[in-house]
């Protein structure tokens, strides 16, 4: 017999479960009672998986021993060395390496505060990121570590040559040993820990500061989730968990759904993680056939390139069970393609933010196939309201600002009072995304505020005609944008990528929505190009590139 979703919860939070819940003081704010702490407890907790291998970066294979080793003993060096103490920042700049994770580790397991920035940001905007944090250290790939040598921080460099005055990583560990310890520091739950950069689509990033509770939130929740659509479909989970789960990273480790969803929650669970140098579809069928992956873990863009490879039907993907994706709208039609092209997964769609250490609220199992278009429920520790613009609770079915609470939630922006106050409000984290829940709780994601159209004083929802779009055959990729217009103010433009080998015409995609959307939402503008359209390194399409590059302004 199938249990309902209170039930579930009842069963799996209730006293003395792993899932159970306490609340933090008077706060209202709930949280998972059994969550390591702080990232210091995480890290030595993940030493008892001994020789499990943890890392695989192409024939590279790091156990979680040498993990905790090498972590440990760069984190003396920083304190030792270089004069790290509790809430210093240390920036960190590189690719998906295994040095990432290792320096990350150790940041926080001196006590300071871990800076990931982008790898895919300018000179300009590393030097920003830097300045901004006030970093004391930097620790970076070669690459990075050219466009950071004029910063005049001390910088620790792997992979790549030595900027003049720049140490070699491997040269600051030196051989860690069977013995070493972490370096004494007093951790709380509300310390800071991490400076994520948000992704500035809407202007300069920010840094979100995030705390250790926020840390040891993330694997409960994403772990929870799990359980709830085992429970959900009447499996056990426990059965479920025993298999080892071995996670195919296809997103930086320096977004929030790379470090939180994926590097934290492996960590944490004893699973390994194999780290992509940056997406490439074929290689990422030869690893899941190599490695024998059993989930995956990115954007939905991720998914679908996968499933759409000419090779896709030569590897061995029969490991493969979990493909988890979030971070940009998934249409419904993702869902029918993975069901016909890999049957018997469990496909999953997550909602997250920087401001939220990722997942927040997911979609899963049977639910997701019954509701495709939902994002999901919350977290049993997540709160949701839909506001609207004076602030007020709207009613089941009625869109307005997503707005959420929880343990995940961050402490606010760096350096930014201001802007902290406009976002993070009685505790609640205001998203900026446009949403509705239905009279089952189920979360729905409309738009992006900042990104619906207004034609004539009529809303359109770009994600429910991109949705529409991508049921058409011949488009591969879609974005939907304002074009300013004299008398109705906007028209709605969209950016198409066409699958290979098809051609496609304005006339063409407006017949075919003719009949799946109002007639005042259906695009009146059509640019068509051949190349991937922008995206940032979370996998949303950055509309005001195009919207710059099409319209110049």
């Amino acid at each position: 017999m199938s249990l309902t979703h209170a039930q579930v919860q009842a069963q799996l939070t209730g006293p003395g479960q792993l899932f159970e819940i306490e609340e933090i003081g008077d706060t209202g704010v709930r949280t998972w009672k059994n969550a390591p702490a702080s990232f210091r407890t995480l890290l030595e907790l993940s030493r008892f998986h001994g020789d499990k291998v943890f890392l695989v970066y192409e024939d590279e294979h790091i156990t979680f021993e040498d993990h905790f080793r090498r972590a440990a003993t760069l984190a003396n060096r920083l304190v030792e060395e270089y004069g790290v103490t509790k809430g210093d920042r240390v920036a960190i700049a590189m690719r998906n390496y295994p040095e990432w994770a290792v320096s990350f580790s150790a940041v926080l397991a001196a006590g300071a505060i871990a800076v990931p920035l982008n790898a895919w940001w300018t000179e300009a905007e590393l030097a920003y990121g830097v300045s901004d944090s006030g970093a004391k250290v930097l620790i970076a790939d070669g690459e990075r570590a050219l466009r950071l040598a004029s910063t005049g921080v001390p910088l620790i460099v792997t992979r790549g040559e030595l900027p003049e005055g720049a140490r070699a990583f491997t040269d600051v560990i030196g051989e860690p040993t069977a013995d070493v310890t972490l370096p004494d520091v007093t951790l709380s739950p509300d310390d800071p820990a991490t400076i994520f950069y948000t992704s500035g689509t809407t202007g300069r990033s920010k840094g979100a500061l995030g705390s250790h509770r926020n840390i040891g939130q993330a694997p409960m929740t994403v772990a929870y989730g799990l359980a709830r659509a085992s429970a959900v479909a009447g499996r056990d989970f426990a059965t479920a968990a025993a298999v080892r789960r071995i996670t195919l990273l296809t997103v930086p480790l320096f977004h929030v759904t790379g470090c939180f969803s994926a590097f934290i929650t492996t960590l944490f669970s004893g699973g390994g993680l194999v780290l992509m140098y940056k997406w490439d579809p074929e290689q990422a069928l030869r690893l899941i056939e190599r490695e024998r992956v059993t989930a995956m873990i990115g954007v939905p863009t991720n998914a679908w390139q996968l499933m759409s490879h000419p090779d896709f039907g030569k590897y061995d993907l029969s490991s493969l069970s979990t493909l988890g994706y979030g971070g940009a709208p998934a249409p419904p039609k993702l869902l029918e393609r993975i069901t016909q092209n890999l049957p018997n997964r469990a496909p999953s769609n997550g909602y997250g933010m920087t401001e939220t250490s990722a997942l927040a609220i997911g979609n899963g199992g049977a639910d997701y196939q019954a509701k495709p278009d939902s994002i999901g429920k919350p977290s049993p520790v997540v709160d949701v309201r839909v506001i609207d613009p004076m602030g007020g609770d709207l009613p089941a079915g009625q869109v307005g600002e997503l707005c959420v609470r929880g343990p995940n939630v961050i402490l606010g922006y760096w350096n930014k009072p201001d802007a902290t106050a406009q976002t993070f409000i009685d505790g609640w984290v205001h998203t900026g995304d446009l949403a509705k829940i239905d009279e089952e709780g189920f979360v729905y994601i409309v738009d992006r505020a900042k990104d619906m159209v207004i034609r004539g004083g009529e809303n359109v929802y770009c994600a429910e005609v991109e949705a529409a779009l991508f049921e058409h055959p011949a488009v591969d990729d879609v974005a939907v944008i304002g074009v300013p217009h004299d008398e109705l103010g906007e028209e709605v433009g969209m950016v198409v990528r066409p699958a290979p080998g098809q051609s496609i015409t304005l006339e063409e995609l407006q017949t075919f929505l003719g009949d799946r959307i109002a007639k005042f939402k259906i695009p009146v503008h059509l640019w068509v190009r051949d190349t991937e359209l922008p995206r940032n390194p979370g996998g949303k399409i950055l509309k005001t590139h195009l919207r710059r590059e099409i319209l110049g302004g």
